[in-house]
């Protein structure tokens, strides 16, 4: 392993376009915040959420994800899939939110697929997130813990854009969810909803086929940080702690971008 990321050959942002794009994503690492994030989305009723399409593709073959008549489409290819989001966006605006556990080749094949979205980031630190996801899948390889995935992802949609992506920090959300939330709306082009910010607890069906992952956000009620201790840590698990020394450069790349 070497801890140091590619050096970064990001353009310059430009300016926004006159007209929003429709499809919103938010690309996260695995236990980031980010199931919490769409469960807000939800609770706002005027975007049309999609969770994780491309890691139910990948884990399961298919992904069910809503159709533009109402009901449900089941898709198996990634092309289709992205090509399934952009017309849902014709309708209304389409939030969407995918982990990087894996690399997703297909969206560095076919860049001209993802260039009309409007890509954002959100990380936390690594030191909590890997012992978060120890946790729950103990076999985790380094692969799995996602930033260098999310940083090459991060530098490919700024390429495409030419606009640099919008980057929160889950640490930033839960201090002071009001404040970030807000700031990511006017960066996106969706008007704040501070009745969004707290909902009920509770199962939702899209959940269900990767439950273990999202027991957090099923008992949340709002952006509130579960307090947990783990076994084993970046401190003290020699495995993890070299995960950690490979991901630190490219979350440090990501968080200097941060709202």
């Amino acid at each position: 392993m070497t801890g140091a990321p590619p050096p970064s050959q990001a353009p310059r942002p430009a300016s926004r376009p006159a007209s929003r794009p429709t499809v919103i994503a938010l690309w996260a690492h695995p236990r980031a915040v980010s199931t919490a994030f769409l469960r807000m989305m939800v609770e706002r009723g005027d975007v049309t959420v999609v969770h994780e399409p491309l890691v139910l593709l990948t884990d399961h073959g298919e992904v069910s994800v809503p159709d533009p008549d109402g009901g449900t489409a089941t898709l198996r290819d990634a092309g289709e899939l992205l090509a399934h989001l952009a017309r849902l966006g014709a309708r209304r605006p389409v939030f969407f939110k995918d982990t990087l556990e894996y690399h997703h080749q297909h969206l560095f094949d076919h860049p001209e697929r993802i260039a009309d979205f409007e890509h954002t980031f959100i990380v936390r630190h690594p030191a909590r997130t890997i012992a978060s996801h120890h946790a729950i899948k103990p076999e985790l390889a380094c692969r799995e813990i996602g930033y260098e995935h999310q940083y090459a992802l991060f530098e490919l949609a700024w390429k495409i854009t030419g606009r640099r992506p919008v980057v929160i920090t889950a640490e930033q959300l839960l201090a002071d969810p009001a404040r970030v939330v807000a700031a990511y709306c006017d960066r996106v082009g969706l008007p704040f909803l501070p009745e969004a910010l707290n909902w009920r607890p509770g199962e939702r069906s899209e959940w269900r086929q990767n439950r273990r992952w999202h027991l957090d956000a099923i008992a949340s009620a709002g952006f509130r940080a579960p307090e947990k201790e783990y076994p084993a840590t970046v401190y003290n698990d020699a495995r993890l702690r070299g995960y950690y020394e490979y991901h630190l450069p490219y979350y440090e790349r990501l968080v200097e971008h941060a709202l």
